[in-house]
């Protein structure tokens, strides 16, 4: 029996990125939301991660400064690299 454990947070936590965008996959990864890339994969194709409110099940959606990503709870906002 599988038991996952999550940490719900009421903030949004801003992940700066130094590229033009991110994929999803890679920016769950990224934010150290998932432990891999299987994972990632796995918890977008069960629908369990939202980009600006909605279900997303693509993994390879590109993220731009601005995007809203919520994953168990937990919401992360794609920011700029201030040195940009």
């Amino acid at each position: 029996m599988k038991v996952r454990v999550t940490k719900r947070s009421a903030n949004v936590v801003d992940i700066s990125i130094h590229t033009e965008f991110i994929k999803l996959q890679d920016f769950l990864k990224f934010a150290n939301a998932v432990e891999s890339g299987g994972m990632a994969k796995n918890m977008i194709l069960a629908e369990e991660v939202q980009v600006n409110g909605e279900v997303c099940t693509m993994r390879g959606r590109k993220l731009r400064p601005g995007d809203l990503v919520t994953y168990l709870g937990n919401t992360w906002r794609v920011t700029a690299d201030a040195a940009q």
